[in-house]
Order: C-alpha cells, then sequence, then structure tokens
C-alpha cells in the first residue's frame, strides 16, 4: 500500500488511545446492546485501537474529537496526520470542519481551497455535514461555491429498485429541489417518459427517489436529469438497463460483496466494476463502515465521503444498487439490536431513518411500523430475498436467540414458498456456513437453531434452487454445506471491496475456494435458459483478474441432488 494508508503513531494518537478516546457521541460506545428486561445496556466503548493502518478510521476519529469540542486535540491529530501525509486531502477538509465549528470562517474557507486543490471533490463541502457547514454559508467561498454548482444534484444519479417495468434515482441537491428523470430508448430523446417528482429538503439531507415507470423490459434506456425545471444532466450519455420480464428465462449477470471501507486509492474498485458492466450491484453489508449509532453527523459524513466519489458515481449511474447494511452501517462490531424498534439508548430507528436516505431500495422491512432493511424483487426468473442480520437480532449468548426476529423470520418464509422463480437467493450480510469464523458467535453459528428451522423448512417444503450469498469475511469465498435429507447448500461469500483490514484463506478449512490477496469482488452469471440452468461465480481482483470459479447447475440444488 502506499505511505497514505498508514496512519503515523503520534504523540496525539498514543495519547488518545492511553486516554480510551470513544468514537461515539459520548465516551460510551453501544458495541451491540444487552436488552435485558427491557432496559438498554451499553456494552464496552470503542477505543482508537483499531484505527492505526486503516485509513477508514482516522478522520472517523478526528471528526469525533470536534463533535466532542475537543478542538485542541482534534487540530494536533490533524496537523500531526496531515504533515505525515501531505497528499491526503480529508486532513485539510476536516480541519475546515474543525474551523466552522470555532466560527472561524475564513481558516475554514483556506483549508476547504487546501482540500479541494488535493482532489477533493468541491461537491462535498457543499454536502456537509450541513449542521457544520452551513454556519459558514455566508461566507464569500462556500456562496461561490454553491453558485458555481448552481443547480446540479449534489450527489447521484444513483439508480437503485430497478424492474423490467419501472426504475428509481436517488440524488442529494445542494438546496430543497424538485427533481425528476427523463428516460428514453434513444439518446435523442425523440420520445421520453417523465418520472415522479422527487423533493428533497433540511428533513431528508437533502435527498429524494425519483421513479419512473411505464418502461419495456431488457430496454436499455438513456436519461437526464431536470431540477425545478431546468434540464441539467444527461446529453444521451447517461443510460440504464431495465430488468428482462419477470418470470421470462434470461442470461445477466451481477456484482456482489461487502467491506466497503473508504480508503482512496482503492476507489477505483468501482471502476473496476464498471468494466464488467454489471445489470446490478448488490451491496451485502459494511457498505460505509459508521461504526457510530449515537451521532446522525457521523453517519451522515461517512455516507457522503462515499457518494463524493467520481469512481462510485460512474458506476451507480448505470448499474442498480441494492442493499442491506451489517454491523459498522447499522451499529458498531458485532452489535445486535435485540426485539423493540426503539431501543437501546441510541435509538436504532434514528439509524435507520438515515440509512433510508441514502439509498433507493424497493422496501425496508416493515416501514415505520416494523423497521429493518428486509425485502425481495426479481430479476427475470430469479428471485432475491434480502434480510436484515441486525435489527432485532438478540444477544447470541441468550438461551433464546434470534437473527432476524419473529416478523422477519414469518416473512421469509412467506416469500420463499412464493418465489417461483429457477433460482431462490437469500441474501444474508454474514456468513451462512459455520466455518467461515470459528467459534465466533457473530455469524449463524451463534443462531444454529434458527438456521437450521430456516434450511428444515427449505427442504420440507421442496424449495428448490436455493443459493446463498453474503459477506462479512474480508476475503471472498466459496462453500457448499452438505445436509441429511440430500440438500447441499451452496454459499458466494464476498467481503473485501476496498478494505485494507483482511481475513485468513480458508482453503484448508473446507472452502472449495478462498481469496485474500487483493481487493476482490463476486461476479455472479445466470443462464436460466440452459437445459440444467447455472449460475457461475468467480472471483474478480481489483486489478480485474479472474482467480476462481465455480459453476453451480440448477440440478444440484434440491433434494437428494448431487
Amino acid at each position: 500500500m502506499g505511505p497514505m494508508l498508514q496512519p503515523k503513531m503520534s504523540g496525539i494518537l498514543a495519547a488518545c488511545l492511553w486516554m480510551g478516546c470513544s468514537l461515539v457521541g459520548t465516551v460510551r460506545a453501544p458495541h451491540g446492546a444487552e436488552v435485558l428486561g427491557g432496559a438498554s445496556k451499553p456494552a464496552p466503548q470503542l477505543t482508537l485501537n483499531n484505527v492505526e493502518n486503516q485509513y477508514k478510521r482516522v478522520h472517523q476519529f478526528a471528526l469525533r474529537l470536534v463533535l466532542l469540542g475537543r478542538f485542541d486535540e482534534a487540530r494536533a491529530f490533524l496537523a500531526d496526520y496531515g504533515n505525515g501525509h501531505p497528499a491526503d486531502a480529508e486532513s485539510p477538509y476536516l480541519m475546515g470542519l474543525l474551523e466552522c465549528r470555532l466560527g472561524n470562517f475564513d481558516a475554514a474557507a483556506d483549508w476547504m481551497r487546501k482540500a479541494i486543490r488535493l482532489g477533493l471533490p468541491p461537491e462535498r463541502v457543499i454536502a456537509g455535514p450541513r449542521s457544520i457547514v452551513n454556519a459558514a454559508a455566508g461566507h464569500p467561498f462556500f456562496r461561490q461555491l454553491l453558485a458555481a454548482q448552481g443547480n446540479r444534484p449534489v450527489h447521484g444519479p444513483l439508480v437503485g429498485n430497478v424492474s423490467d417495468r419501472s426504475a428509481a434515482f436517488w440524488f442529494r441537491t445542494a438546496t430543497a429541489s424538485r427533481v425528476q428523470v427523463e428516460v428514453s430508448p434513444t439518446p435523442g430523446f425523440e420520445s421520453g417518459i417523465r418520472s415522479d417528482s422527487a423533493v428533497t429538503g433540511e428533513s431528508t439531507d437533502y435527498t429524494g427517489v425519483a421513479t419512473v415507470s411505464g418502461l419495456e423490459p431488457a430496454t436499455q434506456y438513456h436519461y437526464r436529469v431536470w431540477v425545478d425545471g431546468t434540464r441539467v444532466y444527461g446529453t444521451g450519455d447517461l443510460s440504464f438497463r431495465t430488468f428482462p420480464a419477470a418470470g421470462s428465462r434470461a442470461q445477466f449477470r451481477l456484482v456482489f460483496g461487502g467491506g466497503a471501507g473508504y480508503v482512496p486509492p482503492n476507489e477505483r474498485m468501482w471502476d473496476t466494476i464498471r468494466t464488467f458492466d454489471p445489470l446490478l450491484l448488490l451491496l451485502l453489508g459494511d457498505n460505509v463502515y459508521i461504526d457510530d449509532p449515537e451521532s446522525p453527523v457521523m453517519q451522515r459524513y461517512t455516507y457522503q465521503r462515499r457518494q463524493s466519489r467520481p469512481e462510485w458515481r460512474r458506476l451507480t449511474a448505470r448499474s442498480a444498487v441494492f442493499t442491506i447494511w451489517d454491523d459498522h452501517d447499522f451499529s458498531t462490531n458485532d452489535s445486535w439490536g435485540g426485539p423493540e424498534i426503539d431501543v437501546p439508548f441510541w435509538k436504532k430507528d434514528h439509524s435507520w431513518e438515515i440509512y433510508r436516505q441514502n439509498w433507493a431500495n424497493p422496501g425496508y422491512g416493515g416501514g415505520a411500523s416494523q423497521p429493518g432493511c428486509w425485502y425481495r424483487f426479481q430479476v427475470a426468473d430469479v428471485d432475491f430475498v434480502m434480510l436484515d442480520c441486525r435489527y432485532y437480532r438478540t444477544n447470541p449468548k441468550l438461551e433464546e436467540r434470534t437473527m432476524l426476529g419473529p416478523v422477519q423470520l414469518a416473512w421469509l418464509k412467506e416469500q420463499l414458498l412464493g418465489c417461483g422463480g429457477t433460482f431462490k437467493v437469500i441474501c444474508s450480510s454474514v456468513p451462512w456456513d459455520f466455518r467461515t469464523k470459528g467459534d465466533s458467535l457473530d455469524t449463524w453459528n451463534g443462531y444454529a437453531s434458527e438456521r437450521e428451522e430456516i434450511f428444515r423448512w427449505i427442504e420440507e417444503h421442496r424449495i428448490e434452487g436455493v443459493l446463498l450469498m453474503s459477506a462479512d469475511r474480508h476475503r471472498s469465498d466459496a462453500w457448499r454445506m452438505d445436509r441429511p435429507q440430500g440438500y447441499g447448500f451452496y454459499e458466494f461469500n464476498s467481503s473485501r471491496l476496498t478494505n485494507q483490514h483482511v481475513h485468513p484463506e480458508m482453503t484448508g478449512h473446507g472452502a472449495i475456494f478462498s481469496y485474500n490477496k487483493k481487493q476482490s469482488f463476486g461476479l455472479v452469471e445466470f443462464d436460466t435458459g440452459a437445459s440444467d440452468p447455472t449460475v457461475k461465480y468467480s472471483v474478480i481482483s481489483i486489478d480485474g483478474e479472474p482467480v476462481h470459479t465455480v459453476t453451480v447447475k440448477r440440478s444440484e440444488l434440491g433434494i437428494n441432488s448431487p
């Protein structure tokens, strides 16, 4: 790795380690709240001991000091880190936020100018976090930056919730706005269809989703973007594809993965994925690494630094994005939320609201009355069932425990009975196979009886064609779990999209293959038109190199299958 990836252990950093500084809103941190008798008990604090050699954590720590009002410590830390990494744009940006908090707007502008010279997208400054940046809105530099932005979206367009007949487009705007998308099968827009209007404003952090319907299946559409009645994007160069007709046989490819901590040199991963032109992208958790459920400012900051990357914007403006979350987006490492909707003390439904503001998924659990990130969608004759493995998870050390919670578990069974696709893909943010993480209780290991209930349900109801996908481990694996009834469950696992941190390979532990040498993603290719439909899983490195491949036939996924 380049030198910017190695945070320097300075005197300030060492002092912070000694003090046990928290990364969350107070000096405590919810490391998975134990729900005991309806009361929420905070678990041990999250310290800085995982910051060294993980770039994604460095500036979160600095922002935490700023939010706690520890300005001198933040300034010394950022100065020390910036001196060791003079090409890093994030450090002067954080210095700018610090000066905004102190009301030193001339100094804030100078630091932001430096960050932009070092490559920070100007839109990033406009995006915020606005609870900090808006204090300087009257300063000439910030006024000029806003004027230069015009009414072009600050972030997006991000394509999501595509089907065979519709599509959704996510945006963040600079000011309260009304956004529409016009789509056409021709780049000249001789005939076009307008979306509904997405209204953005302060209550949603200026984000919104515009949906267009009445489209044709398996069609490439060009699109352009209108903000407050003015066309701001698109001359035929923006495009996406609708899915093949629901229930039809088809060939298509997707990319999946997790473990996407923010590491600037590794953001090229999104361009690598784009060269494979996937129809859709599944992000299965640890998508941005927030690790601060108490602070809306930190949550928004962490989303915004990814959303500002040009590599990310190029990919997600074309390939449809579908997401679920895992522990580092939901709360902190190995966390669980418990059975209540608004407990523990950090109000997990608030984290859910910010999650919803930053994606364009087909659904979010049961909505406000039963929050979550589970949903189902279909591509041709392949069903995808996306699970929320954190919101209602209970302590894995309790005698009675659940990963999904009773409502989601019942929903999953109902969905599986209703899935008629050639393949039924169940996506979990954590691995299904017990061998993936040893004795850890954080995967389905800790919820073995619930996993057994799901697998038996599938077998007893003879639901064939089930394929499992997951993330969480910082590598790419393939597994097969053979069952006494003859069902062999295949699992595709990948979760080192951009992360520096890596987990050991598992080839000697029963994996079909395992890879961790470089950042990687899973490329999955379906062919449901074959006489024996197939799904092919390939591991692709950040440099576009195919590493491992396994092909599974539909005839292998059922009772007494070979």
